[in-house]
């Protein structure tokens, strides 16, 4: 303890700032989890005492005594070394639930950003960019003046600005009792109930949910949401999960087609496979944006609604049972017990940032550049790219990509003290550092970046991209993109020999990372990447489950391979790889072989940055630019509606996909294959 200076406030002096403050918490708090784990169990907890008198601050210092140690934090740390506890500490931090899983447009993302950016100004790198708003700047201009590339993100969905519901004479409560589904329109209704079971319109064996020539002017269509099932919840369409039939898109469609007031989507009850809870407005993009209402009822409400809404006082399982077995068929209800309900949506536009600092190079390398990346977003509560049971459970993301994030913070301040020590090569080139945002939606960030460079790309050496390299193994290594020059690995085989490591190296620069976006821009890249594990995008991607040493043996290899790629006299020449990389474990068992992104302008479905070789999307002809909009005939909105749809095949499944392409939308058929490692 300091003379006259106690922790509380020299922790809110204000030359102490936020990202510092919560440097140390992390440094504090979290480790103690980690020692915990496999700490033994404790003796039986001895006598409370009490011991009244003064405390002299200055002097009060207990002994250890036996079976009373302090758990050995230091020791651990002193086990790991300064690097490595750095590198953790970065991890921690950025994993932390104050940083609400780092979801792009959210208040945690902004402060990962603006940690990234500490971490920079600290290094003493420079602004990467001009000041937003500006004139594009080149590499030499003095404008370069802010540490942020703000970009906005138009297919977020929509934003729900008010929304209020009444039945059976009471007020229901948003997010508990209703929500307002992503698809929905503004408006206000105040109408009767038809039921229209599950809303398929030609199901199996002649099923239909529909009535001939039924219109649904003046009334709300409730509807259950999947499709028949048996006594014990499980689909009768599918043997795993549900059919494509079950789709909601195509649901909300043929309603809409049938004039209806607004559309009341419910959980089935007893669904063994389906969701229990309420969607909200970010998770439920069914299809295209309707000018009705469509919201979604909690199951006790619709049944309550539904037994007054009755004149047989049926309950919502009895309305389901009858469903499944197709012996209902729009059947209105009581005209004067009614379900009113208002919302207000508008265009939601979420705005990120790319977070970029500048180390100046030197001699005659110094107009040459190399970029070092990683991008510092994830998935947040889980509203995309997850699998839809940890739907609204916070996803800290150490591994994805706190990991990523750290050694690259790391390797600006290790460079930065290169350049700045007597040591410093005479020739060197400049390097670019980058946080990218938005990476989990779809690589926005460094395709913004490459379509809006602040640096000539012909004077770019090459892009290294760090993401998830915080579960080493064996001390192994997946190094991509070792084709994407020519004779690149040849040239990179010393660093590769001198780093102890075994280094899996794929010549393909393709792959479901930033570095996909460069080497789509004609640049050559490498990828670190230390494989996946059960615990991607799940809640479960925690700050100590990560592994600090092998963290600093990736960052000891990347400071090698940009040293020697920055100093090296000679050019890299760029040249294409189409050997297919391995993507990250989505849980499916199969893969469509498609670098997904979201649609530009705000067109719904699924933009396809890039097409793997030899893959089923190759082999059916979809093509880097195409635009996937259906499957099966469901409405794709996006790549999580994607990678929901591929959970629910096997390999040898034949898909319909129809995707748009100048302007012309052509269905094929896609025969899916297993994924890597099935």
């Amino acid at each position: 303890m300091a003379r006259g200076l106690d922790f509380q406030s020299a922790m809110q002096r204000p030359a102490f700032p936020w990202t510092a403050r919560l440097a140390v918490a992390a440094a504090l708090f979290p480790v103690a989890a980690l020692l915990a784990q496999d700490a033994p169990s404790q003796p039986e907890q001895p006598p409370s005492r009490i011991i009244e008198g003064r405390v002299d601050p200055y002097s009060y210092n207990p002994k250890d005594t036996e079976g009373h140690a302090d758990p050995d934090v230091r020791g651990y740390y002193d086990s790991l070394g300064p690097v490595a506890t750095e590198w953790h500490q970065h991890v921690q931090t950025l994993s932390s639930p104050f940083f609400e899983g780092r979801a792009p447009g959210s208040r945690g993302c902004e402060l990962a950003a603006e940690y990234v950016e500490f971490q920079f100004r600290k290094a003493g790198l420079e602004p990467a960019f001009p000041e937003p708003g500006s004139a594009k700047a080149d590499a030499t201009a003095s404008t370069w003046t802010s540490y942020r590339q703000p970009f906005d993100l138009p297919a977020a969905g929509p934003k729900l600005v008010d929304a209020s519901a009444r039945a059976l004479d009471r007020s229901l409560e948003l997010s508990k009792d209703f929500s307002v589904l992503g698809n929905s329109g503004s408006g206000s209704f105040d109408a009767p109930l038809i039921f229209a079971g599950y809303a398929i319109e030609e199901g199996r064996e002649g099923y239909t949910s529909f009535s001939p020539d039924v219109d649904f002017s003046g009334r709300a269509v409730i509807m259950l949401r999947y499709e028949p099932l048996d006594e014990e919840g499980k689909s009768l369409w599918s043997d795993r999960r549900f059919s494509p039939a079950s789709g909601a898109a195509a649901k909300f469609a043929a309603i809409a087609r049938r004039n209806p007031a607004a559309i009341i989507m419910v959980n089935p009850p007893g669904a063994r496979d389906g969701r229990r809870t309420l969607e909200t407005t970010e998770t439920s993009r069914f299809g295209e944006r309707m000018d009705i209402p469509v919201i979604q009822l909690d199951q006790d409400v619709a049944d309550a609604l539904m037994r007054a809404a009755d004149p047989e006082g049926r309950s919502l399982m009895e309305w389901r049972r009858m469903a499944d077995l197709g012996e209902v068929k729009s059947v209105p209800l009581r005209s004067d017990v009614k379900l009113a309900a208002t919302t207000k949506l508008e265009d939601n536009v979420m705005r990120t940032d790319n977070v970029g600092g500048v180390l100046r190079g030197r001699g005659s390398l110094a107009d040459e550049w190399v970029i070092v990346g990683a991008h510092y977003d994830h998935v947040g509560y889980g509203a995309y790219g997850t699998s839809p049971q940890f739907r609204g459970q916070l996803h800290p993301g150490a591994d994805d990509n706190a990991s990523g994030t750290a050694t690259m913070m790391m390797l600006a301040k290790r460079m930065a003290d290169l350049y700045d020590s007597e040591d410093a090569p005479a020739d060197a080139r400049s390097i670019l550092f980058m946080g990218f945002g938005a990476e989990e939606i779809g690589l926005n960030g460094s395709e913004h970046w490459t379509r809006n460079p602040t640096i000539d790309q012909s004077r770019i050496q090459f892009m290294l991209n760090l993401d998830m390299v915080g579960r080493m193994r064996n001390d192994e290594l997946a190094v991509s993109g070792t084709g994407s020059a020519k004779d690149f690995i040849a040239i990179l085989r010393p660093v590769f020999d001198a780093s102890g490591l075994t280094i899996r190296a794929d010549p393909s620069g393709r792959g479901p990372s930033d570095h996909a976006s460069f080497y789509n821009a004609g640049i050559p890249v490498l990828f670190f990447f230390t494989g996946s594990h059960g615990e991607y995008h799940t809640p479960k991607d925690v700050g100590h489950t990560v592994n600090p040493v092998g963290g600093t043996k990736v960052l000891a290899l990347a400071e090698s391979t940009v040293r020697m790629l920055a100093t090296r006299p000679e050019r890299l020449e760029f040249q294409t790889s189409d050997t297919s990389t391995a993507g990250r474990r989505m849980g499916a068992r199969v893969r469509l072989g498609v670098m997904p992104g979201y649609g530009d302008d705000g067109a719904q479905g699924v933009k396809v940055e890039g097409v793997s070789a030899e893959t089923s999307a190759s082999e059916a002809g979809i093509r880097q630019g195409d635009l996937l909009i259906a499957w099966n005939g469901e409405a794709l909105d996006g790549p999580a509606t994607m990678m929901e749809r591929l959970r629910e095949h096997k390999p040898g499944d034949v898909v319909k996909i129809t995707y748009r392409r100048d302007g012309a939308e052509t269905t094929v058929d896609v025969t899916l294959k297993a994924a890597q490692g099935q």
